[in-house]
């Protein structure tokens, strides 16, 4: 099974012009611990704007769901 880790990240267009415009890598991991662990270290680093988990049945974690499933709890 595969599973996908999609997150936001900011690229700059031209020197010349200093709008950031959006863009998304996705990365891919063999097994489910690997994807979770890359998720967990993205919303630690706090840079990124999204972060979302896809299993090759096509369910995403994202948002408060994927928070809770890695442990982060609100204070």
């Amino acid at each position: 099974m595969t599973y996908q880790v999609s997150y936001d990240v900011s690229l700059k267009t031209t020197p010349e012009d200093e709008r950031a415009a959006d863009a998304v890598e996705v990365e891919e991991f063999s097994t489910e611990y690997e994807a979770f662990g890359r998720a967990r270290e993205l919303l630690e680093d706090g840079d990124r704007g999204g972060v979302s988990v896809r299993d090759s049945s096509g369910n995403v974690l994202c948002g408060v769901r994927l928070q809770l499933k890695l442990g982060f709890f609100g204070e």
